[in-house]
C-alpha cells in the first residue's frame, strides 16, 4: 500500500438503493429522507471509519469490495452510501471521487466493505478528448 493510500474495512451491510430513502410528511409537504437502515449504517460507519487529521482534498480513485448478506442488494446504492459516509472523515467531498471500482461479493455470515482510496495523478488537462 502506498503511503498516501488508505485501506480499511467496515463491518455491516450498507443499505441498497431501494432501501436508502423514504418519503415522510413534514406538515402537509412530503420530504424524502434516508431510511432507518441507511441512517443506522452511517452511524456504524462513522464509529468504524478512520478520521484523517488532514482530509484528502485531491481527486481520488475509490475501490470498494462489498460483501452482502444476501443476493438481493444492488451495488450502486451501496457505493453511493459509502461515498456519502467518507465525506469529512477521509475526503473533503465525495465529488473528489473520479474513478470507482466496485466489486459485489456474498458472505451471509460477515457482511462488510473494504474501501481503498488513492490519489489520482495530477493531469495537465481537466477535460478528456
Amino acid at each position: 500500500m502506498a503511503e498516501d493510500e488508505i485501506d480499511f474495512v467496515i463491518k455491516g451491510e450498507p443499505a441498497s438503493k431501494a432501501n436508502q430513502r423514504r418519503v415522510v410528511l413534514v406538515g402537509k409537504y412530503p420530504r424524502v429522507i434516508k431510511s432507518k437502515k441507511a441512517i443506522d449504517y452511517l452511524k456504524s460507519f462513522a464509529l468504524q471509519c478512520p478520521v484523517l487529521d488532514d482530509l484528502m482534498t485531491d481527486d481520488v480513485e475509490m475501490e470498494g469490495e462489498i460483501w452482502f448478506a444476501s443476493r438481493r442488494p444492488d451495488l450502486d446504492g451501496a457505493v453511493s452510501l459509502i461515498m456519502d459516509a467518507l465525506q469529512d472523515r477521509v475526503i473533503k467531498n465525495d465529488r473528489q471521487i473520479k474513478v470507482i471500482k466496485a466489486y459485489w461479493n456474498l458472505d451471509r455470515e460477515n457482511p462488510r466493505s473494504r474501501i481503498r482510496l488513492r490519489p489520482l495523478p495530477v493531469s495537465n488537462s481537466t477535460e478528456r478528448s
